[in-house]
């Protein structure tokens, strides 16, 4: 096959970047807003129902985006973004999320967010919950096990659609929804480690996601008929250690826990392979007949997170670890690592892409990509402080090749977010230090710094990407 094709990214393409709003807000009971899930996660993702909040943690502030929004999405704008992706904190809009009616405080703060991000032509794509719900809904009863939930969710969306109705046309419903499997507190409101909670309870809160997810899907249709509603996986290709048939049955295996998830999203019912799953495993859920109709509303685009591929191996006595996003992965001998012991793999994201897209032919969207570092602040030559990043700018840009490679075989790929275009609270770690930004934010690990924001090399880099429509990656 021939490499003298012209591979460019469609003209329509979506440039920009990627935050979760426990991650940068701050405010943490400001105006109104109730405790979160998140809060609760001051060190990571193994949190606390009993959580009272500290004097200091990182989170609390968290890069004060919540008042410095003119300031950053005036540099977004200047990055040449047309595409922002956020999220909106569902107890900045419920404090409990058992209220019935909404706090306008909450409501007017994302309402003058997304007016400013009009003023630079930054197109929205909101998530409507990223890793967070109301603390008092996994305290009272017990997060996403209780189908009470479902209907809270209901409301929260409802609520949130009619109000941005004209100022919003892309839509997320759960950020990396199969996140729940590895950390149920932060991606559930579950209290305990996974292994530590019955799998019939664990997946009876997967399906009330689903079904709140359908739901959503079902009540933005009928509100906004031109909007685009997409589910969100934390996509991670899977290598068979060896070609070994018991290790591609392996493979096979690990693949369909990620698979799973879009599977139900896109087909509008739970797969034949799962059923044997739970069969197998004793485990019991309850869906219901309307639960099933529900279902049936299904998304319109898939969007996932790439970080890292995972190997797969029947051999127990093979199973060397890796960090990874959230979970742990069996180590590729072949791949380098990051600062955090994340295997670095740009091949893998041409092959998710073409994986997903085979699977299912809809439009997909990279909506987390991205390198955390510890970056250096230094002086340049003129006098400005700024970080010289080069290792971001090249992972960055093997990455985006081998989406280009993707859209030359023919997937259809709606856009891409980096992860996050600003420095920002670490969700697996709970730190600052870990960065991945193209703007640097002075604010460290001990709650201390000045919030003020610098570019780093990689801002130039990016807005000249973005310029280019990408004809600038080398």
């Amino acid at each position: 096959m021939s490499n003298k094709l012209k591979k460019q990214f469609p003209d329509d393409f979506l440039w920009g970047g990627a935050l979760a709003a426990n991650q940068i807000e701050g405010a943490a009971q400001e105006d109104g807003k109730g405790l979160t899930t998140a809060d609760a996660l001051p060190d990571g993702v193994f949190g606390d129902v009993s959580f009272i909040p500290r004097e200091n943690y990182l989170k609390k502030e968290a890069i004060d985006f919540y008042h410095r929004y003119k300031e950053d999405i005036k540099l977004f704008g200047e990055l040449g973004f047309n595409v922002l992706r956020i999220s909106i904190a569902w107890a900045r809009i419920f404090p409990n999320g058992d209220e019935t009616e909404p706090n306008e405080k909450g409501l007017q703060y994302y309402d003058d967010l997304l007016d400013e991000m009009k003023k630079y032509n930054i197109e929205p794509l909101i998530t409507l919950s990223h890793y967070e719900m109301p603390l008092t809904l996994a305290e009272k009863y017990g997060g996403w096990s209780n189908r009470k939930v479902i209907d809270f969710f209901e409301h929260y969306a409802r609520v949130v659609f009619e109000r941005y109705k004209n100022k919003v046309k892309y839509w997320i419903t759960f950020n990396e929804i199969n996140m729940i499997l590895h950390a149920p507190f932060n991606g559930g409101g579950i209290q305990g480690k996974p292994e530590e909670i019955d799998k019939s309870v664990l997946y009876q809160s997967i399906h009330h996601q689903f079904v709140a997810s359908s739901l959503a899907v079902k009540i933005g249709h009928k509100i906004m008929p031109e909007a685009k509603i997409g589910c969100m996986i934390a996509g991670t290709p899977v290598y068979p250690l060896t070609p070994k048939p018991a290790d591609m049955i392996e493979t096979m295996q690990k693949e369909r826990e990620t698979l799973f998830f879009a599977d139900v999203h896109v087909r509008g019912k739970y797969p034949n392979y799962m059923k044997r799953y739970f069969k197998e495993n004793d485990i019991h859920i309850e869906i219901t007949d309307k639960d099933k109709g529900i279902l049936e509303n299904t998304v319109d685009f898939i969007s996932f997170s790439y970080y890292m591929s995972s190997c797969a191996t029947a051999d127990a006595e093979l199973h060397e670890q890796s960090k990874g996003n959230i979970m742990s992965i069996i180590k590729n001998p072949y791949l380098k690592e990051s600062e955090w012991g994340w295997p670095v793999d740009p091949e893998g994201l041409r092959l998710i892409l073409n994986q997903l897209y085979d699977r299912y032919q809809l439009p997909l969207f990279i909506v987390e990509n991205g390198l955390g570092a510890k970056d250096e602040l230094i002086t340049d030559e003129t006098g400005h402080p700024t970080v010289i990043d080069d290792y971001r700018i090249n992972y960055l840009n093997d990455h985006l090749l081998q989406v280009k490679e993707a859209v030359a075989d023919g997937v259809e790929v709606m856009g891409y977010t980096a992860w996050g275009p600003i420095d920002i609270v670490s969700n697996s770690t709970g730190e600052i230090r870990k960065r991945y930004g193209f703007i640097y934010v002075d604010r460290n690990d001990n709650c201390e710094g000045t919030f003020e924001r610098y570019k780093k090399k990689s801002f130039n880099w990016y807005k000249d990407v973005i310029r280019t429509n990408g004809e600038n990656l080398v």
